[in-house]
């Protein structure tokens, strides 16, 4: 099982013409993945690594049925770009552009809520349920089908993390970027909630990052339920306040978003937060181990 994206996700790519857009489409084609139109506006009636353009994401969904759309969109444009998915009726939309002005995502994110459909990201490397489908950026040679699902603010951290567990011989059921953006469109405690009801993942890895308060919402989540093990990880430990680090949202201020503070969260629902990418590796093996037994 998985999360979110399978065998029947038909994706449809915006800014499919572009040098990012066009790459990643054949590589998400590589993967198994249905992609099946592409969006450019003006170059419509033309293709784009064997998948037909249009020019408009609504002209696109009239003649594929395509139910997923990923942005490649440049950031001043793709603010624009959720919003005509959401409006074409798209229930999955994985932003993965980056740069998108805040006032422009946050319009985004309320009108895809208001529309009833779900953002990943922006700034994601998007998500990849293995052995079924990849929408997104990440690397095609990692991934391996089995029961952990992953979440993540840091996309790196995500490819590492999930090296780590096939080359253990341990799999993924999805393994989910939702952004490192002050503002994104699915949340820690979303995502937990969604593998908790996945009847295919077992444990799953949760790789925070500082800044914000995403992962301290996630800790009161799971100390209100009785879910699947979950094994943390905080990245950024050793950042200095008032500092941006990497990703927009990755800077403590006014004490706020500090890793102790997150680590102490997890701690005192449960959740073992590990120091390192192979103590996780290490610690969901134990989990598994003793579930099998």
């Amino acid at each position: 099982m998985a999360i979110l994206v399978d065998e029947k996700t038909r994706v449809a790519v915006q800014g499919i013409t572009g040098r990012e857009g066009s790459f990643h489409t054949r590589q998400m084609k590589a993967f198994g993945t249905q992609v099946v139109a592409g969006v450019t506006p003006g170059k419509g009636g033309t293709g784009a690594d064997g998948v037909p353009v249009f020019d408009t994401l609504e002209e696109a969904v009239q003649a594929t049925s395509a139910n997923t759309s990923v942005i490649f969109v440049p950031g001043p444009a793709a603010g624009d770009a959720i919003m005509e998915a959401a409006a074409a009726g798209i229930p999955l939309i994985v932003a993965i552009s980056e740069h998108i002005p805040v006032h422009d995502v946050a319009a985004a994110y309320r009108f895809v809520r208001e529309q009833g459909s779900r953002l990943i990201g922006p700034n994601c490397p998007g998500l990849v349920s293995s052995g079924k489908c990849k929408v997104g950026i990440m690397p095609n040679q990692l991934f391996k089908e089995g029961t952990v699902g992953i979440v993540s603010r840091s996309g790196t951290l995500t490819y590492e993390m999930v090296d780590e567990l096939t080359r253990h011989g341990i799999g993924q059921s999805t393994t989910l970027g939702i952004g490192g953006d002050p503002l994104i469109g699915t949340s820690f405690a979303e995502a937990l909630k969604l593998f908790d009801a996945d009847p295919g993942t077992d444990v799953i890895v949760l790789i925070g990052e500082i800044g914000g308060t995403d992962e301290e919402e996630a800790a009161e989540y799971i100390g209100s339920r009785d879910g699947k093990p979950v094994i943390g990880f905080i990245s950024g430990r050793t950042a200095p306040p008032g500092k941006r680090m990497g990703h927009a949202g990755a800077i403590i201020t006014g004490g706020v978003g500090g890793p102790q503070h997150k680590v102490e969260a997890f701690e005192a629902v449960g959740v073992p937060v590990a120091n390192t990418i192979q103590e996780i590796g290490d610690r969901v093996a134990a989990v598994l181990g003793a579930r099998v037994r």
